[in-house]
């Protein structure tokens, strides 16, 4: 069986509506349709865009939707089609009001999102949502932890560093069990690889890195079944979700390429995301990828 292939849509807020987008991708046979998130850009920053040596924001970044909102809309034109966010900010979220969120999208959906997750680059914008930037890797760990708690127990109650509450229902619960997967991005660098790999086993199913090239994710797979081991779980319950850069990975060879090196699941970058240009990429890209 064809390794499974999505794509990524950045720029949600201005795009053709995604209920139109994920509809043709499914019928193309796409198996995942993955959304963004940056609730706000604050027009004062010091922090640079990591994306770039140039540093400055993409245009993109500044019309990015309510990701939880833009798939349950797309989920209202699709039945099979996976939902992942690519990614989530997940200390700008408390997980009281995010275990419902994501829960809810699961149960309409018929149990097909994938909770792609981040720590955060934009210290001014995680700070204005509540995140604390210099622990912010502490806290979503934290997060996550309260998140499983509420997916998992009627009557749950979590007490953490950062996050504590009594006995609460929440409902309703993911229709996945125990709950939708959880995978982080990043993980490129040595220094982010080795906190992001011990953060997936830790607490994550899966790993999203951003790629121009297939290499890294040899390495990577080879580390976290290593970590996987060490840690007494099943590597084979790591999968990992290579995510290609505009432009990068648009043919069966490169697809083929990543599966040989370990990867379980290819997301290609939109580079069209308006009317017909949009449409006409996914054919093409379902054409020459699938």
């Amino acid at each position: 069986m064809a390794i499974p292939v999505g794509v990524f849509v950045l720029d949600t807020g201005a795009a053709t509506d995604v209920a139109v987008l994920a509809k043709r991708a499914e019928e193309l046979g796409f198996a995942s349709f993955w959304v963004p998130e940056h609730p706000v850009i604050p027009v004062t920053r010091s922090t640079p865009y990591p994306g770039d040596r140039s540093g400055v924001i993409p245009d993109g970044y500044y019309w990015m939707a309510d990701p939880w909102i833009t798939l349950a809309r797309a989920s209202g034109t699709t039945s099979n089609i996976l939902l992942g966010t690519a990614i989530c900010i997940l200390p700008e979220h408390n997980p009281l009001l995010m275990s419902k969120q994501v829960a809810t999208l699961d149960n309409l959906s018929g149990g097909r999102v994938i909770v792609g997750l981040g720590v955060g680059w934009l210290k001014e914008e995680l700070e204005l949502l509540g995140g604390n930037f210099e622990r912010k890797g502490p806290q979503s760990v934290d997060n996550i932890r309260a998140l499983k708690e509420l997916w998992t127990k009627d009557e749950a109650e979590y007490h953490g560093e950062f996050y504590d509450f009594p006995a609460v229902r929440v409902f309703p619960k993911p229709t996945q069990k125990p709950h939708p997967p959880i995978v982080f991005g990043g993980g490129l660098t040595p220094k982010n690889s080795e906190i992001i790999f011990r953060r997936i086993v830790r607490v994550g199913d899966g790993w999203l890195p951003v790629l121009h090239e297939p290499e890294p994710i040899e390495d990577g797979r080879r580390r976290l079944d290593e970590k996987a081991k060490e840690a007494g779980r099943d590597p084979s319950s790591i999968k990992i979700y290579a995510m290609g850069r505009p432009g990068a990975f648009g043919t069966r060879d490169d697809i083929k390429a990543l599966e040989n090196a370990g990867a379980d699941h290819v997301v290609l970058w939109m580079d069209n995301t308006k009317g017909e240009a949009a449409l006409n990429e996914l054919e093409e890209r379902a054409r020459i990828a699938l």
